[in-house]
């Protein structure tokens, strides 16, 4: 037990001797780790901003105001009995000529026209959401068939299939950049926990042969060297979390106007904040373990 705190001693005492590599490093750190949550955070914000775009997706399916009361039921049930259907919801003629007034209320020509009518123009209306955006071209193909001609006026596509595919590759082009800025984090990071560990083992030249001769294991020479790699994985991953979490407040009152959640990020940071905090830590400490031993191995006949 003695050892393990002279370890850590000796640890604290290299960070302070190359105080100014040892900020750099954690700076890197943080700035890697950073990039590490904008890609978690871009690929949270595009799967929510395509499943709300999916949600708007549907067809109206306008149906001829002269068709008569059994042959929209027929419609209507026909629609509901295909497998891609999730929802079928049917607006009456009444119901779509007050849903008309509402739009165009500010409009006084076409509500003019409209009353100028002796009878409703407009007829019922089946607003349909499929399992699949996929499916929509299906059901209109469907409802395409001679039998249904005279009853089914016109097929209307809301289709923001494109808008899903813009966001889909922007998505994948911003998380390319944000990859690539993340490896060249961690190449730098690496390099400097590298050349960090190398001053020390350098300047402590002297130190490490006079702790060899007197019988210093292996594991007490490498020891300070693995504990400062600690020191750096908790220190960036903190301070990475403190920034992370700040920012999502910030940015929780913009994604909320698209996303319909003014705590979106908030929520999802704060509930997974833990597992977040863990895989960060294995993967900081990871890189710091991995350079720091490459930089004993090389320098450290041992």
């Amino acid at each position: 037990m003695y050892s393990f705190f002279r370890i850590i001693r000796f640890a604290l005492q290299d960070i302070v001797r190359n105080i100014g590599l040892s900020f750099m490093t954690v700076f890197v750190l943080v700035l890697m780790l950073l990039s590490v949550n904008t890609l978690l955070f871009i690929r949270l914000v595009t799967n929510e901003a395509t499943t709300s775009i999916r949600d708007q997706i549907d067809v109206s399916i306008y149906l001829s105001p002269d068709a008569t009361a059994d042959e929209v039921d027929e419609v209507y049930t026909y629609i509901g009995s295909l497998p891609e259907v999730t929802q079928a919801t049917f607006f009456s003629q009444e119901e779509v000529l007050q849903n008309f007034r509402t739009l165009y209320k500010d409009n006084e020509n076409i509500l003019s026209s409209l009353d100028e009518l002796s009878d409703n123009p407009l007829g019922a209306t089946i607003v349909i959401k499929t399992k699949n955006p996929a499916d929509y071209s299906k059901v209109i193909d469907d409802l395409s068939v001679p039998e249904y001609e005279t009853i089914v006026e016109s097929k209307t596509f809301t289709d923001t299939q494109g808008a899903i595919q813009k966001i889909d590759v922007i998505t994948t082009n911003v998380e390319h950049f944000s990859f690539a800025l993340t490896a060249f984090f961690a190449i730098i990071a690496f390099l400097i926990i590298f050349n960090t560990i190398r001053v020390a083992i350098y300047t402590q030249r002297i130190e490490i042969s006079i702790k060899k001769l007197v019988g210093a294991t292996n594991w007490f020479v490498r020891g300070p060297y693995v504990v400062t790699s600690v020191f750096f994985s908790i220190i960036s991953v903190g301070i990475a979390i403190i920034l992370v979490y700040a920012s999502t407040g910030f940015l929780d009152p913009y994604l909320g106007v698209v996303l319909g959640d003014s705590q979106f990020l908030t929520n999802y940071y704060f509930s997974h904040i833990l597992s977040l905090a863990g895989i960060q830590f294995a993967i900081v400490f990871f890189l710091t373990l991995v350079s720091s031993m490459l930089a004993m191995r090389r320098y450290l006949k041992t």
